[in-house]
This record gives structure tokens, sequence and C-alpha cells, in this order.
């Protein structure tokens, strides 16, 4: 069996071992030696992060030909209206690609309400309202889902990774990490 480190990635980190710039990275975080991260999540991203010692495992779990789901959860600004849920369902087309098709929700105040607040807090403005959707993609561009959002007028303002395939963040506070064996059976569900 391979090792899983399952890590729920504040805002601020980078997704490897070494700071860059204004960003901190994962050492800060976790001092386990032979594990490498599998799949990316973009310093203003929080969430769920996946570190193995299994090569084949990490490719796995990064290469979208595999097509694993990987559901977020996106604070946009603006209302959603059921069109553009609907374009977001659909894929949304760029001049040089155009998404697959994503499975797309709103979440209700519940379900959200256990949420840890963000360091440093999303900008908040009275006049405009903001909300929260699920979205399940199962390809990984860079920063698509915040481009999928902008794309139908509701910019993302926060982003948490919520699952990768069967794996979630249950039970994870931000900055901290559990360690299991697992294999991609165990991803997939």
């Amino acid at each position: 069996m391979s090792c899983l480190v399952l890590l729920n990635k504040p805002y601020g980190f980078l997704s490897q071992f070494t700071p860059e710039g204004r960003w901190r990275g994962l050492a800060d975080l976790i001092q386990r030696p032979n594990v490498y991260v599998a799949g990316r999540l973009d310093a203003d991203s929080e969430g769920l992060l996946l570190l193995t010692d299994d090569g084949a495992l990490q490719a796995r779990i990064a290469d979208p030909r595999y097509k694993l789901p990987k559901t977020y959860w996106v604070q946009v600004e603006g209302e959603p209206t059921e069109a553009a849920l609907e374009a977001l369902r659909r894929g949304v087309r760029y001049a040089d690609f155009t998404t697959q098709p994503a499975r797309v929700r709103r979440l209700s105040e519940a379900e959200v309400a256990p949420l840890w607040p963000r360091d440093p807090p999303i900008r908040f403005r009275k006049a405009i309202p903001t909300a929260w959707l699920e979205i399940i993609i199962s390809e990984g561009k860079n920063r698509q889902v915040r481009r999928m959002t902008a794309h139908v007028g509701l910019p993302t303002l926060r982003l948490i990774r919520q699952a990768i395939g069967a794996i979630t963040l249950d039970g994870l506070q931000p900055g901290t990490w559990r360690e299991t064996a697992s294999s991609y059976a165990d991803l997939a569900g």
C-alpha cells in the first residue's frame, strides 16, 4: 500500500515545499519525508491537497486522463442565474479550449456554515451579494474554476477543494493533515 497524505491547504501556501515570493511553502505545514504533491492547488485557493510516496499513484491522481472528479466549493460575487449555472454545466468555451461539462449546484447557507473563516477575509461589498456553488470537474486546466465562473459573470471570491474522488476534507482543519494507506481504487470510490 502507498502512503497518502491528506492536507487541508490554507490560503497563502503554494503546492510545493519551498516558499516563493510572498507565498509560503508546504514545509511550514508538514514534515513528512519522501512524499510529493499529487496535483496542485493555487496559493490563493484552499482545501484538499494530496501527497504520496508512490509515483504511479501521484500520476493517476494528477493526470486528467483518469477523470478523477474534483469537487470545489466556490464563493462567487453576484447572484447566480439558472442560465449561468446551465452554462457552467454545459462547458465554457474560450478561444483556446472548451471545458468539459461540469456538475454544478448552488449550496445552501446551512451547508457552508461549518466552513472556517478565511485569513485574510475576502473582500466584502454590501451592495453586491455573494453565493456558494459546488462545482465538480474531471479536468484541471490552470485556474479553470476561476475562469469558468468569471466567464459567466460570477467572479470567484473564495475557492475550496472539498474532495478528490472519494477522499474528502472531512475532519481536517486548515493547516492540518493525516496519513493513510491508500490505493487508486480507494480514491475512485
